[in-house]
């Protein structure tokens, strides 16, 4: 079973020819999400939708079998479910958060599933943070610093808070298209070393919540 995020060496290749000449980004990502709130105010852990581009979702349903042809359910894309939340481990799930400035770590993967739609792939999972906690200002970005994966929020309400308390304010900052041009000219050996090694911080889509 393919590991979704270990198809990226190979869907470069297809998409441009040669690897090292291609331009980044090489998979879209339509992202929605939602930090999960307890009733005491504690922050419990951040529940992901993302939603992978026609041609990559393509890709990666290829040669899985389904009873009816072009539809998938639930059950028959666990396997590869399964593998594509392991496989996050390693890339931290593109995920990271900070409580009054302090890093917050998460848990394994939680209630994971994937969704077939029109729209595409849909990748839906749940990370519970290591522990749960308290905080006047909660700050959340969702990038990948390879900038292999370029993640965009969804237009409408791309970010919901679920079970927080009423005083709590949220303020979300999409990335401008400042670095596009320069990550056009730039190929894989160069993406992650040096000064480049985390230019996909350029383009984190930030969510910041406040508590008094």
């Amino acid at each position: 079973m393919r590991r979704l995020f270990g198809l990226c060496a190979l869907l470069a290749v297809s998409l441009g020819g040669i690897a090292t000449a291609a331009a980044h980004p090489h998979v879209f990502v339509a992202a929605r999400s939602e930090l999960l709130y307890a009733p005491d105010g504690t922050i419990t852990g951040v529940r992901h939708a993302w939603t992978f581009d026609d041609m990559f979702s393509t890709y990666a349903l290829q040669g899985i079998p389904s009873k009816v042809p072009g539809q998938y359910t639930r059950e028959e894309l666990a396997p590869l479910a399964q593998t594509n939340v392991e496989s996050l481990q390693e890339y931290k799930f593109f995920t990271f958060a900070e409580a009054n400035g302090k890093k917050e770590l998460f848990n394994d993967p939680v209630d994971y599933y994937l969704e077939k739609t029109d729209a595409g792939l849909t990748l839906h999972f749940t990370l519970p943070f290591k522990a749960p906690f308290k905080t006047k200002q909660l700050a959340l970005e969702v990038f990948d610093p390879s900038y292999f994966i370029d993640f965009g929020l969804e237009k409408t309400d791309p970010i919901k808070l679920v079970g927080a308390p009423a005083s709590c304010t949220m303020a979300i900052q999409r990335p401008s298209d400042g670095g596009a041009a320069k990550a056009q000219t730039m190929n894989e050996d160069t993406f992650m070393n040096g000064e480049n090694s985390n230019f996909g911080a350029m383009f984190a889509n930030k969510v910041t919540v406040d508590c008094p």
